[in-house]
Parts: C-alpha cells; sequence; structure tokens
C-alpha cells in the first residue's frame, strides 16, 4: 500500500521530506518504509536541525580515539593499554509518561551504548530535573524516576556513583531524565557498529521483539501535552536481568574474532541498526523479519522494524563462525537468531515471508547520509532584556544571616539528596571510592590498573536561561573543576542538549548560544568533545524548560592515591579561599529562592580567571600541599564550608571580611573559587606556590564541633547536619 502525504505527516514528516524520499527512492514509498524514514529522520535520530551547530564544537584532542559521532560513544586513552568509554543521553519524554520505565530503559539503554563497543560499564552517573517539590505529580515522578534507575543499576549490577537533581516550576510538566556509562576496555578490543563483507551472516541476539516502544524517536521529537498519555505504547520495558546476561554473552563474544560489528538497538530498534552499520561499511542488508523473535504474535513488518523493544543486538559475524556465536548465547540462555546477511547492494531489503515490504538506501536514512539538514532562524529572547534590569541593590541584607543560612541549606536544590542516593547502589563492582570519601567528583578505581577515573555531570540551568553563552562555559568549567578539586586531569566531555522546540527563534538562541560557550571552554579547557544527546522538544502548554546542556566529563588519575577529597581533616587546619570573593548575589538559590528573584544576571565568570584557578588548584593538589577541596558552587561559600566540616563532623571559625556585602559572601555564587584547609605548618609553602593567584586565608577548621561566622556562633555542625541530611525527605513524604 503507498503511503500518503497526510500518513507522512501524521509520522510526523514535513511536506518537503515526503517529497525527498520519493526523489530518494523514485517512487513513491509505502507505508512501511515511509515509517522508517518518519522515525530515521525524527530529531533524536538525524539531529536535522542541531547538527549543523554540533559541528562547531572540538572535537579532537590527543587522547580520543575515535572521532565524535563515529562509533556509539566516546572513547578515550587513560593509558597503560586503556580506553574509556563513555556517554550520556537522555529519557526525558518516556519518563515523564511512565516514570519507573522510561527512567529504567534510559539507564539500560546507555549501558549498552558502552558494551556494544566491547567495554565493561564500571559506573552509571545521572542528572535529573523535576518540578516544583510541594507538587503531587512532582513527588509521583520524582518517586518513579529514582525507583526505576535504582532498580535498573542495581539489578544490573553497575554502580550509581554520582550525578545532580534540580527543582525548578519550568521542568513541572517535563521532567529531564540523562543517565550517563562509564565503562573500560582494553585498547584494541573495542568493536565497532558496522556490517561489511557480502555474504556475511546477520544476527539478533538477546530479548524478543514486542511492540513497546514503537515509534519511542518520534515520540521524543515531539512537546508534550496533555494527550502524551496516549502515547505510553512508546514507552519500552526494560529487564535488567536480561541486559545483564546479554552483556557477559556479547563480551565473551569478542575475543572469539568471530565478530564483523555489532550495534544495540536503541532508537527506531532494526530500522536504526541495519542503516547505520550498513551506511558505515558501504554495505546492504537482506533482512528476513518473520525469523524475528517476538513476544506477541501476528505483529506487522512496520511494528518489528520500528519497535524500541530493550536488550536487544544486531551482530553481523564472519561466515562459518556462526556455531561458535551460538554456543555463547546459548550457554547464557538467550536469543541468537540469524535473520539475514549482508549484500554488495548498498539497499536495505527487508522481507516478510519471502514478500518484498519495503526497500531503500540505507544511507539514505542516516545522519550524514541522506536525512535532512537544517539551520534554523533565531533572535534574542525578549526575557533578556528583564534580566539586565536587575539591581542588586533592591534586596535588603538579611538582619539576620544565620536564619537565612539554615533556610537556605534546606532548599531542595542543595539540601543532601539522601533520600535519592541510598536507594542507589553505589558500591557494587568495590570501584567506587567515592561513598565513604566524598569527592567533587566520583572517583572510580580502575581494577587490575593503579589508576583511576573521575567523572561527573554538571551544569546550572538557571545560568544557562540567564545567558546561554556564559552558562554553558560555566557548566563545561564547573565539571573540571570538580574533577581538578578531585585530583584528577580532565580529559573530554560528553553532552546532553535539553532545549525547548527548535522552530521557536527564542529557543534556537539558547541553543546557538550554548554551544557556542561549550566550545569555547572545552577549547580551553583541552576537553573535546566526544559525542553524546540533543534532545529538543522539552516544553509544554506553559513553555520551554530552562536550556540545560547537561555535561558529562571524565578525568584521569594514574595512580589512585592522586585522589583529593572535600573533607576537613583535622581540628587547626587553616581554611583558605583559592579565588576572590565577589559582591555578586546574581542567579543564586539565595535570589531566586529565598528573595523571590527570578530574572537576574548570570553570576560572575571570567573563563581565562577560571583557569588559572584551576591550574592552581591541580599544582596545589600534586605537590601534596592541601589537604581538602571543595569548589564554591549552590548555596555559596557558607554551602560549601557545611559540606567540607559534615562528613567528619569538625567545626569551622570564617571571617567574611570587609567591604563586600555579608549575604554576597555567604550566598552569592560567583564562579572560580575553591576553599581547601591545609597544615598549618605548610603555609609558607603554600601561598608561594600560589604564584600570583588570588587568595585569602579565611579561617580555622576547629574541634570543638561549633561553627563560627564572623565571631558569631551559629551552633553544632550536628545540627546543621541534621537539616540539611533531613530537608528533601521531609518534602516528599
Amino acid at each position: 500500500m503507498l503511503a500518503t502525504l497526510e500518513q507522512a505527516t501524521k509520522l510526523g514528516l514535513r511536506e518537503e521530506e515526503f517529497e525527498k524520499i520519493k526523489q530518494v527512492l523514485g517512487r513513491t514509498p509505502n507505508f512501511t518504509e515511509v515509517a522508517m524514514y518518519s522515525v530515521m529522520w525524527s530529531e533524536h535520530c538525524s539531529y536535522k536541525n542541531s547538527i549543523t551547530w554540533l559541528k562547531t564544537l572540538p572535537r579532537d584532542g590527543a587522547r580520543l580515539l575515535v572521532k565524535a559521532g563515529e562509533e556509539n560513544a566516546g572513547l578515550v586513552d587513560i593509558g597503560d593499554g586503556w580506553g574509556c568509554v563513555f556517554k550520556i543521553e537522555s529519557h526525558n519524554h518516556p519518563s515523564a509518561i511512565e516514570p519507573f520505565q522510561g527512567a529504567a530503559t534510559g539507564v539500560g539503554g546507555i549501558h549498552r551504548d558502552i558494551f556494544t563497543m566491547g567495554a565493561r560499564p564500571i559506573a552509571s552517573l545521572n542528572s535529573l530535573r523535576f518540578g516544583k517539590v510541594d507538587n503531587p505529580k512532582t513527588k509521583w515522578l520524582i518517586k518513579g524516576v529514582v525507583k526505576g534507575i535504582g532498580h535498573y543499576g542495581n539489578c544490573f549490577g553497575v554502580p550509581t556513583v554520582a550525578g545532580e537533581v534540580y527543582y525548578e516550576s519550568c521542568y513541572q510538566t517535563n521532567p529531564l531524565v540523562n543517565a550517563m556509562s562509564v565503562g573500560v576496555v582494553k585498547v584494541g578490543q573495542t568493536v565497532s557498529a558496522t556490517s561489511h563483507g557480502a555474504g556475511n551472516p546477520v544476527f539478533i541476539v538477546g530479548a524478543s521483539t514486542g511492540k513497546d516502544g514503537i515509534g519511542g524517536a518520534s515520540f521524543a521529537s515531539a512537546d508534550i501535552n496533555e494527550n502524551s498519555a496516549e502515547s505510553l505504547p512508546s514507552v519500552q520495558v526494560g529487564d535488567p536481568f536480561e541486559e545483564k546476561k546479554l552483556l557477559e554473552a556479547c563480551l565473551e563474544m569478542i575475543p572469539t574474532g568471530a565478530l564483523i560489528g555489532m550495534q544495540d538497538m536503541g532508537a527506531a530498534g532494526i530500522t536504526c541498526s541495519t542503516s547505520e552499520m550498513s551506511a558505515k561499511g558501504e554495505h546492504g542488508m537482506i533482512i528476513h523479519l518473520d525469523k524475528v523473535p517476538t513476544r506477541q504474535a501476528n505483529m506487522k513488518p512496520w511494528e518489528m522494524l520500528l519497535s524500541e523493544s530493550q536488550e536487544r543486538m544486531l551482530i553481523v559475524v564472519k561466515k562459518g563462525r556462526e556455531s561458535e556465536v551460538q554456543k555463547i548465547f546459548d550457554k547464557w540462555d538467550i536469543h541468537c537468531v540469524q535473520i539475514g546477511e549482508v549484500t554488495k547492494d548498498l539497499n536495505l531489503k527487508y522481507y516478510m515471508n519471502g514478500e518484498l515490504v519495503a526497500n531503500v538506501p540505507a544511507e539514505s536514512l542516516v545522519l550524514g547520509g541522506g536525512a535532512p539538514i537544517y539551520e534554523r532562524t533565531y533572535t534574542e529572547p525578549e526575557y533578556l532584556k528583564e534580566i539586565q534590569k536587575f539591581n542588586p541593590d533592591t534586596i535588603a541584607i538579611p538582619g539576620d544571616l544565620k536564619a537565612m543560612a539554615y533556610e537556605l541549606i534546606q532548599l531542595p536544590n542543595i539540601a543532601s539528596k539522601r533520600w535519592i542516593y541510598e536507594q542507589y547502589d553505589s558500591m557494587v563492582g568495590t570501584g567506587n571510592t567515592h561513598t565513604n570519601e566524598p569527592s567533587d567528583a566520583a572517583i572510580v578505581r580502575v581494577h587490575g590498573t593503579e589508576k583511576a577515573i573521575a567523572m561527573t555531570t554538571d551544569c546550572n540551568s538557571r545560568y544557562v536561561f540567564a545567558d546561554p553563552y556564559k552558562g554553558a562555559m560555566i557548566a563545561v568549567s564547573e565539571a573540571s573543576r570538580n574533577i581538578v578539586c578531585s585530583g584528577g586531569l580532565p580529559v573530554a566531555i560528553t553532552n546532553c542538549l535539553n532545549f525547548g522546540n527548535p522552530y521557536n527563534p527564542e529557543v534556537y538562541y539558547q541553543f546557538v548560544n550554548a554551544i557556542k560557550g561549550m566550545g569555547a571552554a572545552c577549547l580551553k579547557f583541552d576537553t573535546p568533545v566526544t559525542g553524546g544527546n540533543v534532545s529538543f522538544y522539552n516544553q509544554s502548554e506553559d513553555g520551554p524548560v530552562y536550556p540545560t546542556p547537561t555535561i558529562g566529563m571524565v578525568g584521569i588519575l594514574d595512580k589512585l592515591d592522586q585522589k583529593m577529597s572535600l573533607s576537613f581533616k583535622h581540628a587547626g587546619d587553616n581554611i583558605y579561599l583559592i579565588g576572590e570573593n565577589r559582591n555578586d548575589i546574581n542567579c543564586s538559590e539565595y535570589l531566586h529562592h529565598l528573595c523571590g528573584v527570578s530574572h537576574s544576571p548570570a553570576p560572575h565568570f571570567e573563563l581565562e580567571e577560571e583557569f588559572a584557578v584551576q591550574q592552581t588548584v591541580a599544582r596545589l593538589i600534586s605537590s601534596k600541599l592541601i589537604k581538602s577541596a571543595h569548589d564554591i558552587s549552590e548555596g555559596g561559600l557558607f554551602a560549601c564550608l557545611l559540606e567540607s566540616g559534615m562528613t567528619n563532623g569538625l567545626g569551622f571559625s570564617v571571617s567574611t571580611g570587609t567591604g563586600i556585602r555579608k549575604d554576597a559572601v555567604l550566598f552569592g555564587e560567583a564562579q572560580s573559587r575553591v576553599v581547601v584547609s591545609i597544615n598549618p605548618e605548610l603555609q609558607a609553602l603554600f601561598e608561594a606556590e600560589l604564584k600570583g593567584t588570588p587568595f585569602t586565608k579565611i579561617g580555622l577548621v576547629t574541634a570543638n564541633k561549633e561553627i563560627c561566622i564572623d565571631d558569631e556562633s551559629w551552633g553544632y555542625i550536628s545540627d546543621w547536619k541534621e537539616a540539611y541530611d533531613t530537608a528533601l525527605e521531609k518534602l516528599l513524604a
């Protein structure tokens, strides 16, 4: 049955795209073919509205083993014959409709991107955004998402080691659920997502194919609205135990040498894996859909081609080696079924019970091939004019700073996320060093070596809303700062770019300028972009979410003993501020949530200043001149000091100095500042090493567990810790 324009537009294709398909094929496509193009040319798969700007990001570096976009995930050299594979992706729309399965399958999908390259996942991270915590729907979403992440990760056996969570009104209808996976592999033992060699057999391995997830890529390329719940079948259903078996079987198969290529079936399922592998290998395939193991009877060809059922891989095997591969998957009790073969012909030909149901050129479907590319217009958002009107002098300095601080550290964006992370297994695999000795970034050892990998996810989206260019630079800079403060060398990033509708010129302005800011910061820190994910259409009738370009960054510790924690260690140690306090309360949690100012400029940030501070901290750590390092971020200096004191139950006595409003000193979020503690006996050596970097000795670590600000007692660390630790769970109760 030939497809109509009406069917094509219902599937999300534009009229000009339907005409382009007809030109490519030299005929009118049938419904199955147009359905395939609809998912492969969706924003989620083709990046048609973003690829032009993504190509401007720095993508070359001495440690990169594959270039951005070449494979399913980034791959960097960490030395001694080891590589680190990592990637972050979104599962926002599914999580908004069905939070448990949406989040769970997001975790499963990102792990498959890692082990499809031959790497073993060793750590999971996440970046989450929700609406106001006191909203009943928000509570339902939080509990479902957290349970889904915990369920899949815990059962799959990979520790969740780090993450971030923010709560803002703009995410009320459209939460963001970004999942990151990090794995390790011996250099030279990686697998490519390619196919070649006419006659080589094509297998589908893993779970059976069902109707869950059909059209998920198209679902992810549309705004959320009151009718989105009707798209519930587009949400996939995950099985972490099946994926654990699939992981072990795949990693056992790779060393046999029988494998040509492997690709996980994520967005667009069989359509995506067959087309991308074929296009990359410049070959075609013949696929017999009636041989695909299914969970439901009488599935139509287009349903099988578009299904995003989880825990499946497509593999191409060397002809004559089929039985070796079959034995491995039989051992793990997993489907391993030949469904086709590689052809010299560049087309993909799909058959159902001997009938040719689709015949399309592989290259025409994929990003970098025939998928359309657009350049959208953009205009500066009107709200930026409102932001520039903000005058901090209109904000009175609180008479009771202690009471304000007590309220501040219980805000959901600052308070302990204990209620969340205690639901995650952070210690499975015995590689995580973060639980008992926290640092700004998670540090995970690489077993069999002296090395460790530092990893973090970062983005303050309110900063990006206030200034897309500067805010994106800050996101990269904070990720780098967290790794440096933990003793690591920043190496590369992956990104998850969460924005509203790209056809909105103001949204596209945010996107373009965030890309520019990200690129500038990545060049400065020599952290090339290895790949990632673009998630547009994160908006509802209420408008778009804050622009949220989440940065996932990895760094290297050549030896685990280079790790630096954020905790104060001993009473009597001196506390220093590296960097400068500023008369700046812009965009802070204090200003936004306690003073009620929704529009203010991004906080102070200068890229050169940031780079100098990070270089200084790195020298201090390598010279073993400091005992702790913790960067100042949300909540300002006071939140930073409190977090440094709480781990070991130590108090502190500090001075706020003069010349700057005290609320700015304590609660302002000006960037490029790090709090360190040192042995007083090393003070001279420490100060000599600073080499022109601004610094201030601000106080002492104390043994009496008391907090003193400007010689005024603010009570005991244990009471503050109790309030900090329990605030979120009280709100969620």
